[in-house]
């Protein structure tokens, strides 16, 4: 083959466009979507039937499949030339607590035949731990403090081995929060509403974020230019403590500021899945994101994020 000639050029003309799943096709999912339009095959495996007209509209074709069922993932074997795998790990504990087994099972339906050219892997700054506020970037150690987070490690070794026994370029996003006006949940507002206290100042913990559009133009970024095998933290460039991010926000929002508690009392007052949030500390260098992926914020900072709200 020429050197100049594209890989692709042998294939029938229905496949010369490049095939592109995305596995977890929700908010983010379909905002990349959006952004890559017709210039791609879009593809997305789907457990929900109902689901599927809804990918049809956004010209998404759907894929019947359940990363619970791996035999039902066999058709995805030498189907795409690029993955974004966006699905979390189960929500209940196994026998073996720590094993992400459904990314597992999409490597094992991935390898069976020629692989995609690049895969991107959606896992979470919580792999870090606590790290008592401190500034860190990606070479930092991970050290996971609760199970979700440990299931979170193990599908980001087994991503990179895969990335490196097949050949293919293999990108981990460590993400923050999430939010944006548009998405379900997306804005602190539910949470002032319901008047959920925070830390006060001594016992406040840092807490980083990242506007959903920019989470899905760092997908897209990684899955074109990510290096092989290379980890990056999708945050953007905020450096606030969780008690005042919610005071930020409603001040913008025009609402009372939240109470401020002690640790101790909070630890009697609130749910241990916010707990878990609010006992750790951490500030995420993201210069990777913006020198290696080059992706530029739309939203670099929460306020200028949260300034694009819907009307109360």
């Amino acid at each position: 083959m020429p050197s100049n000639q594209s890989p692709l050029g042998a294939l029938p003309a229905r496949f010369r466009r490049e095939r592109v799943l995305v596995v977890g096709c929700g908010d983010v999912g379909t905002r990349a979507a959006r952004m890559l339009g017709r210039r791609v095959r879009l593809l997305a495996l789907t457990s929900s039937p109902e689901r599927s007209p809804r990918l049809r509209e956004l010209g998404i074709t759907p894929l019947a499949g359940d990363l619970d069922r791996p035999a039902t993932l066999a058709r995805l074997a030498g189907l795409a030339t690029r993955v974004i795998h966006l699905a979390p790990p189960e929500g209940d504990l196994a026998a073996d607590w720590w094993r992400d087994f459904r990314t597992l099972a999409l490597l094992r339906a991935l390898r069976r035949r020629e692989p995609p050219r690049s895969i991107v892997y959606a896992s979470t700054t919580g792999v870090y731990g606590d790290c008592g506020g401190a500034r860190i970037d990606e070479t930092r150690a991970v050290n996971p403090r609760t199970p979700r987070a440990q299931r979170r490690v193990d599908a980001e070794r087994a991503v990179r081995h895969y990335g490196r026994a097949a050949h293919v370029r293999a990108s981990i996003l460590r993400i923050p929060g999430i939010y944006a006006p548009d998405r379900e949940g997306g804005t602190p507002r539910e949470r002032l509403l319901r008047g959920t206290p925070v830390l006060q100042a001594p016992d406040d913990v840092y807490t980083s974020h990242i506007h959903a559009d920019d989470l899905a133009r760092a997908v897209l970024a990684a899955m074109w230019r990510g290096r092989p095998q290379r980890v990056c933290n999708a945050a953007d460039d905020t450096e606030l403590k969780m008690g005042d991010y919610f005071d930020l926000a409603a001040d913008l929002y025009g609402l009372p500021r939240p109470r401020r508690l002690p640790r101790s009392t909070a630890e009697a007052e609130l749910p241990l899945m916010l707990l878990s949030f609010m006992s750790e500390s951490r500030r995420l260098d993201n210069r990777r994101l913006k020198e290696e992926l080059r992706v530029r914020l739309w939203y670099p900072t929460v306020e200028s994020g949260l300034r694009e709200r819907p009307s109360p």
